[in-house]
Order: structure tokens, then C-alpha cells, then sequence
């Protein structure tokens, strides 16, 4: 019997859950889909016009739509969110700064106090570890928030504000008007509504979307993050929290990284492994199975001293082609459906903090200038190099199926790395550490990084492989133009403003195209960092 098995006999749904899961990866490993697995094909475009639009917006996943939702019913738009379950939070909380969550009183979605209602758990320090290299850190990803509350606190102002919701209600297909989306619903007894209409449809289902399936034909993940981990009572007093540990050598063709913070029941610490989809990479079980064996050497505790009492786990697939274009006019993907993150991240609340505010206005000013086709929705979810070159990150801090890695390689790299960032300073240490890549802190990093050890490309190199140093290469030149782009509108905003068009509708567009392409340069340059503040 595995260890999985033993510590989590007394949760059979989630051994349930976890081997669906498995069942999901080992699909995902498969691709492209065949047959039996062919890809869904829930979206259809037709060129007749539908007679009657009831919403504005319509919003598919309603977990991390809700604060989308809520911020455009606010606004004055009419706005619906089917969730095909209840929307609740789970038990478990999300962890983030103090910062990123601030954006959700600055759109008046929570009040102060309601924010520090939400935050259920604090601490500090947090520590970085690689091999006998740590370094330690303060408030980055060191708040505790309560989904719970938070999501039925943003339901309540959503409602409040005239949104419709329905819950219990799942996606079944959608229909692509010249002047519309027509969304058809899977109703449940208490929601007998089979079909909705709207002028935009945005889709916020996850990594595992039906849409997102459909529009990216089956393709096999470029990457892949697997995550394990439990919250469990038991453990020593510890107010310090883990943001990436490493303490084992290369194990299964894999870098195992650990996580761990304090929660309002006990502490959660998860696994994580950053790997491609080769049809040979370990299971989620056989991951959760090393969790167990390694994890009371991670806490130094036993693991009969632990009660577990919830057990997570998941993967999240990354595609380079990401954050993911409008494949159809007025259906727009966002937060993980999008594959928005970078490939070091896990998405999710996070990454939808960090765009929120960008995502709500850009959003009500394409509602209100009708710039809903193709071309004007891909300005939402533009190219963004900081993003890109986070993949050259991902492939130094994984082990391809048929390599053969120094066992601690990828320890003393990200050893070298981290210590030269942490003497440079929170400016350039802090950024990175909350998936914000910059181009002076990341230059400045890689410049005394070099100095220090000038032979790690050539220990770099054959594991990532030269295609994938020039690709980087490319990206980093745009991540320096973006930044000095992101600049001049910083200091000379009037300078990249023009005089208006005598046709007010015209004019309104051609503002909504500038807006977007000054966000496309804040962003993408990592200019809309506030962590040092």
C-alpha cells in the first residue's frame, strides 16, 4: 500500500479526486488528442444577428469571475455569472501580499475593514533555500485570505449591484453572433435557464476550459508545474513560512521545491516540480507518495505527530503561446484559462490580483466602445515579455526525460542566482520573487551573476539548449524596449497622448487601441510593480 494511500485513508473523496486528476495528466501526456479524446467543440459562429441581447457580459467560472463581475455591475453594465456549482470558496486560504490584495479596496470592491476581515492569517519572515543557501525575506506572499469570506463578500456587492447569478449551472456551448453570443447553460432543478445572451462572453473555467481545449486543438502543455501538499496539525509553533525550498538533490528526473505556510488550522506545505509532458513523468500519486517520504525531514516532524486534515494537489499545464488570443470575436479568455501566469507560477488568485485592475477598465471601455471583435479583445491579453522570459527560468529549474544532470545542478545554480539577487537588494529580489520580472533588476542580476561564475552558461547551456537561449534572447531585447517604452509614458504622459478625431466614435476606439498598448508596455515590462512602496 502507498503512503498516499495510508495518511489519506480518511479522505476517500480526495483519493477519489486525486486519481481523476492523475487520470486528467496522464491524458494531458498523451497529446495531441485522438479519437475518443477528441478536443470539445463547444463554440460555433453564425452569421445571422440574434433578435435580443439580455447582458452586457456574461461570465463562465465564477471563483475568480466574481471580482471581474462585480467591478463591471458596479460600473454599470449588465452582468451575469453562471457557476456550475455554488460559488464558495474552499477552506483552504490563498496566500499573497498585502499589496496585491489592496487593489480590491482601490476598485471599492471591499472596504478596509472588510479587508482585514478577508486576511484570516499573517507572518514574517519568509524564507528562500537551496541546498545550505537560504536567504530570508519579509511580506511576499505572507498573508492568509479567507476565500470564503472573500468570495461571498464580492457575491453580496455583485448582487447588490444587479448582477444575476446562477449557481449549479454549468457551460454546455456557445454560439458566435455578428452582435452577440448566445451561451447555452446545462440547468439544474432549481435553475431551469437553458440559454443566455450577451454582447461579450468571457470565459474564467480554468486551465481545463472547454474553450480553451477547443482553442488550442489538443496541443500537448510546453509545461507543466505538478503540485502536492496537505494542511495538517502537529507540527512545532512556526510563524515563518517557506516561498521555495530545496534540500534534496535531482530525484526522478526531477527538482523537488517545497512550500510552506502558516494557516488559520494548522500548516500547509506543499511538493511542486517543474516538468514537460513526456509520456514517462511521474504520477500526482507517485509525487504525493514523495511528499510523505520527504516531508518529515522538510518540517523535521514525524508523521504519525500529524493529522491531516485536507489534502491539494494539482498541475498546471503552460503554453508559450500564452496569455492565450481571442480565437473568436466577443469570447474572451482570462486569469488561468488564458494561461496568463508564467511557467513558475501556480496562476490562479494571485495573477487575477495583479490584473484586476487593468482587466476591469480595460474591459468597460471596450464594452462601452463596441471594440469587441477579434483584433480589439487581443488587445487585452497582449504579448507580454516579461512573461516569456520566465521560460528560460522554467527549463534551468527542470530535467529533461533524457538528460543526465549533475544531482545538485540545478541546487547551485539557483544557489548562485539568489544570493547575488539578495545582495542587490529588495529592488531586485522582491520583484522576482512575486512573478514580476523587470529588465534593470533581472540585467543587473545576470551581470554579477556572470562575473562571480563566469563558466554557468556553459553549465547552462546543454541543458536548455541553444534554440532556447536565442528564443530568450529575443525576448529579453523586447523586455528592455518595453521598459524604456513603459518610461517615456511614465515621465512624458502627454507626449503619448493625441488630439482627439472630430468622429466621436472613432476617436473613442483609437483611444481604447493607445490605452491598451500603453498597458501592454506597463505590464509587460513589470512597470506596474507597487511592492517596494
Amino acid at each position: 500500500m502507498s503512503l498516499t494511500s495510508i495518511h489519506l485513508a480518511h479522505l476517500p473523496e480526495t483519493l477519489k479526486a486525486l486519481q481523476q486528476a492523475d487520470d486528467r495528466w496522464t491524458t494531458s501526456r498523451q497529446a495531441p488528442l485522438k479519437g475518443s479524446q477528441a478536443v470539445p467543440q463547444v463554440v460555433t459562429p453564425d452569421a445571422t444577428c440574434l433578435e435580443t441581447i439580455e447582458y452586457d457580459v456574461v461570465i463562465a467560472g465564477g471563483t475568480l469571475g466574481i471580482a471581474i463581475a462585480a467591478a463591471l455591475a458596479m460600473g454599470g453594465f449588465r452582468v451575469a455569472v453562471i457557476e456550475r456549482g455554488l460559488l464558495r470558496g474552499r477552506d483552504q486560504e490563498w496566500n499573497i501580499s498585502r499589496h496585491e490584495l489592496s487593489i480590491l479596496t482601490e476598485l471599492k470592491l471591499l472596504t478596509p475593514e472588510e479587508l482585514e476581515t478577508t486576511i484570516s492569517s499573517e507572518f514574517n519572515p519568509i524564507r528562500v533555500k537551496f541546498g545550505e543557501t537560504e536567504l530570508w525575506t519579509e511580506d511576499v506572499l505572507n498573508i492568509g485570505v479567507d476565500p470564503v469570506y472573500l468570495l461571498e463578500t464580492l457575491k453580496q456587492k455583485f448582487l447588490t449591484a444587479g448582477g444575476t447569478l446562477l449557481e449549479n449551472t454549468g457551460f454546455e456551448g456557445a454560439i458566435v453572433h455578428p452582435n452577440g453570443v448566445q451561451i447555452s447553460l446545462q440547468p439544474s432543478r432549481s435553475q431551469p435557464i437553458r440559454s443566455l445572451t450577451a454582447r461579450l462572453f468571457l470565459d474564467l473555467m480554468g486551465h481545463f476550459s472547454p474553450i480553451t481545449q477547443q482553442a488550442r486543438n489538443g496541443q500537448k502543455p510546453d509545461a507543466v508545474c505538478l503540485v502536492v501538499g496537505t494542511c495538517a496539525t502537529g507540527f512545532p509553533p512556526n510563524q515563518t513560512g517557506d516561498l521555495i525550498a530545496s534540500f534534496t538533490p535531482i530525484v526522478n528526473q526531477c527538482q523537488y521545491f517545497w512550500e510552506a505556510f502558516p494557516a488559520r488550522s494548522g500548516r500547509t506545505t506543499y511538493l511542486f516540480t517543474y516538468v514537460d509532458a513526456h509520456p514517462d513523468r511521474l504520477s500526482l500519486t507517485d509525487l504525493f507518495d514523495e511528499y510523505f517520504r520527504l516531508l518529515p525531514e522538510y518540517q523535521g516532524t514525524a508523521l504519525e505527530a500529524l493529522e491531516f486534515k485536507r489534502a491539494l494537489f494539482g498541475f498546471f499545464p503552460c503554453y508559450k503561446s500564452s496569455p492565450l488570443p481571442p480565437t473568436w470575436d466577443r469570447i474572451l479568455s482570462l486569469g488561468d484559462s488564458s494561461g496568463a501566469q508564467s511557467p513558475l507560477s501556480f496562476g490562479g488568485f494571485g495573477a487575477m490580483m495583479r490584473h484586476l485592475g487593468r482587466l476591469t477598465t480595460a474591459l468597460s471601455e471596450a464594452l462601452t466602445t463596441d471594440s469587441l471583435d477579434r483584433q480589439g479583445l487581443s488587445l487585452i491579453q497582449p504579448y507580454q515579455p516579461n512573461i516569456q522570459v520566465t521560460w528560460l527560468f522554467q527549463k534551468a529549474m527542470s530535467v529533461p526525460m533524457n538528460q543526465k544532470l549533475a544531482p545538485e545542478q540545478i541546487n547551485h545554480l539557483l544557489a548562485d542566482v539568489f544570493t547575488e539577487m539578495d545582495q542587490l537588494g529588495d529592488e531586485v529580489l522582491k520583484p522576482f520573487l512575486q512573478d514580476v520580472v523587470q529588465f534593470g533588476p533581472l540585467a543587473r542580476t545576470l551581470l554579477k551573476t556572470s562575473l562571480a561564475r563566469p563558466t554557468i552558461a556553459f553549465t547552462i547551456l546543454p541543458q536548455v539548449g541553444l534554440g532556447a537561449l536565442l528564443e530568450w534572447t529575443w525576448h529579453f531585447g523586447t523586455l528592455a524596449l518595453y521598459s524604456a517604452l513603459n518610461q517615456m509614458i511614465t515621465f512624458a504622459p502627454e507626449a503619448a497622448k493625441v488630439r482627439p478625431q472630430s468622429d466621436a466614435i472613432e476617436s473613442a476606439k483609437a483611444q481604447y487601441q493607445r490605452d491598451r498598448t500603453r498597458e501592454a508596455w506597463r505590464y509587460g515590462s513589470g512597470g506596474d510593480y507597487r511592492g517596494l512602496e
